[in-house]
């Protein structure tokens, strides 16, 4: 599924960009909880595209 890899690249480029912002030492706080919040909302959306692929099993 083509959304699923976009999201999967922007999660990706969100993680390189949260270090390249910590690991340079004047980060901005509130940037960085910004950039970790949409992080966390693209996981929950793969999360969901990934339930929908698979089918449900009934035990």
């Amino acid at each position: 599924m083509r959304r699923l890899e976009l999201l999967r690249v922007e999660h990706r480029d969100l993680d390189s960009a949260i270090a390249a912002l910590v690991g340079s030492g004047s980060s901005d706080q509130m940037q960085v909880a910004r950039l970790k919040k949409r992080k966390l909302r693209l996981r929950d959306e793969m999360t969901m595209l990934e339930d929908a692929l698979v089918p449900d099993i009934i035990a």
